[in-house]
């Protein structure tokens, strides 16, 4: 494996990120409200799931 200079490699790191596909501020912003919905609704999920291991345990404890 050969060595770059220093000036070689960052023009290689420039050509590199010119490829990259950035995504527009539209597609950030979507993903984000996405990933908030996603996060809001599992967090439901499994307080609900709680509360019902919770109720269930505690009927099963208090009938004893």
């Amino acid at each position: 494996m050969s060595k770059t200079n220093p000036v070689q490699f960052m023009q290689q790191v420039r050509a590199e990120v010119s490829k990259v596909s950035w995504p527009s501020r539209r597609e950030v912003m979507l993903t984000t409200v996405m990933v908030f919905i996603m996060a809001a609704l599992t967090a439901t999920f499994f307080s609900l799931v709680d509360i019902g291991i919770r109720f269930g345990l505690t009927a099963i404890v208090g009938g004893f």
